[in-house]
């Protein structure tokens, strides 16, 4: 090769490595050329994770992505800025959909995609029920059945599948004796119940489940008596509030020793245990903080809350420091920051906890809301005592339950549906099953939704497998 064509092959080396290296540069960069508007632009990137591992990930309706079969994650970049059709798909399950916007230089998240089975199985566990209660630990449950002329409770084991017969109505009623309602509160440990039973006043029992006993009637307690709960620290010891006519008192009985002990408290109106600790509301319009024995931690609202006469209190408490109060239907909640109650929601009928406590569920007759209880970095993003409308429905809301930390289940009207919380775009709805008049329970323990309707209790196969 002469000097001449190796000087000649040099040069075009030199001028393909100063034309490509910059070009490959900008590529590793996230930048590409826009052929539709002529310019080189920086690109953006979708990432995601879902669940079950494995799913198809589609941009546009073109295969983008398998998400990891390990990790459930993919990562889709070189995006241009722009709006894309983004679906995730697996087989048995119902797809997820959602337009959403790529940025320049940004990973658009989608890390909390829980795909729902489109063909759920149910079985009958029980028959002849008119209402459940389940235990803390989600192990078993208490059925109150019907029987020809009178009532029994059974308990069925869940991880057994098997029940058996708890107790008769005759074995807390007198003979041709009526009640007008029924309720049951479990122990913190899932071993003992309190039973509450009303006809012209309420009577309270006491029943451990794990020794041959007969229910312990609480009839030594003279008075008026509500809010009756199982002590934390000691399950054989009780917590209740006397109603008396110049103020209600907090007691603490032995249900065994048939001794009362008290008052902790005077003057409070309603009250909540947790964490070893009592938060009550005291006649003056203050939120408390007390350890087990009355004595006071803390002032929670600085200035007093105005309170109504003949109204009923509630003191609900996801954490020591997210308060709620339940005045009637109307929810408030403490805000740390200016030390008072603010009202959430007239009109609500339950609240519920997400399992990684960040958030708040609250549903009127056909609404659902969230309350952000901690501020969510991930995105969506969102702030600290934020308030998001999710969605409304034609059909009464009666019972909801997170089922994942991103999505709730519950029924409206007789259908069973699933919605996510991640309010980009339109939001996934998804339906279940139907069930006429259903009173619906998701177990977190064994992931299994349980449904109450026309006195058969059903039971779906594990939804999150």
């Amino acid at each position: 090769m002469t000097r001449r064509k190796r000087f000649f092959l040099f040069f075009l080396l030199a001028l393909f490595f100063i034309l490509v290296t910059p070009a490959t540069i900008f590529y590793s960069q996230g930048y590409r050329f826009d052929f539709k508007n002529r310019k080189v632009i920086q690109t953006g990137a979708f990432s995601i994770k879902a669940w079950p591992y494995g799913a198809m990930v589609y941009l546009d309706d073109k295969l983008a992505k398998k998400t990891h079969f390990l990790f459930g994650t993919a990562f889709i970049d070189g995006l241009l800025p722009g709006k894309y059709k983004i679906e995730v798909k697996k087989n048995g399950y119902y797809s997820w959909q959602k337009n959403l916007e790529i940025e320049k230089e940004i990973a658009t998240e989608m890390k909390n995609i829980f795909l729902v089975p489109n063909d759920i199985k149910f079985q009958v566990l029980a028959d002849k029920t008119g209402d459940y209660f389940f235990s803390p630990d989600g192990k078993k449950a208490i059925l109150k059945k019907a029987m020809e002329k009178n009532w029994e409770l059974d308990i069925l084991d869940l991880e057994k599948n098997n029940q058996s017969l708890l107790l008769l109505d005759k074995d807390i009623l007198k003979e041709g004796e009526k009640i007008k309602s029924f309720n049951l509160n479990w122990s913190e440990d899932s071993k003992k119940i309190l039973i509450e039973i009303t006809n012209k006043e309420s009577k309270y029992f006491a029943l451990e489940l794990n020794r041959d006993k007969k229910p312990i009637p609480l009839d030594f307690i003279n008075g008026n008596i509500t809010e009756v709960s199982f002590n934390p620290d000691n399950s054989q010891r009780i917590f209740f509030i006397q109603k008396g006519t110049e103020r209600n008192s907090l007691f603490s009985a032995d249900y065994n020793k048939k001794e009362v002990t008290g008052p902790v408290l005077d003057d409070i109106l309603s009250y909540k245990i947790y964490n070893g600790n009592l938060f009550w509301l005291n006649k003056d319009g203050f939120i408390i903080q007390s350890d087990l024995s009355g004595g006071k931690i803390a002032d929670l609202n600085l200035q007093p809350f105005s309170l109504r006469e003949g109204i009923k209190y509630k003191v609900m408490i996801f954490s020591e420091e997210k308060v709620f109060l339940e005045e009637d239907n109307n929810l408030y909640f403490f805000n740390n920051n200016s030390q008072s109650l603010e009202k959430v929601l007239d009109g609500v009928k339950d609240t519920k906890i997400s399992p990684d406590l960040k958030r708040a569920a609250y549903f009127a007759d056909s609404e659902i809301w969230i309350f952000f209880l901690k501020k969510v970095e991930e995105q969506p993003q969102k702030e600290e005592n934020e308030k998001l409308f999710l969605t409304r429905f034609s059909g009464k809301i009666d019972n909801l339950f997170w089922w994942t930390s991103h999505y709730l289940i519950f029924n409206s009207g007789n259908q069973i549906k699933i919605v996510e919380t991640d309010d980009r775009d339109k939001l996934n709805i998804y339906t279940l099953a139907d069930f006429k008049n259903p009173k619906i329970f998701w177990n977190e323990t064994d992931e299994k939704l349980y449904i109450l309707s026309e006195g058969n209790l059903y039971s779906s196969e594990k939804l999150i497998k």
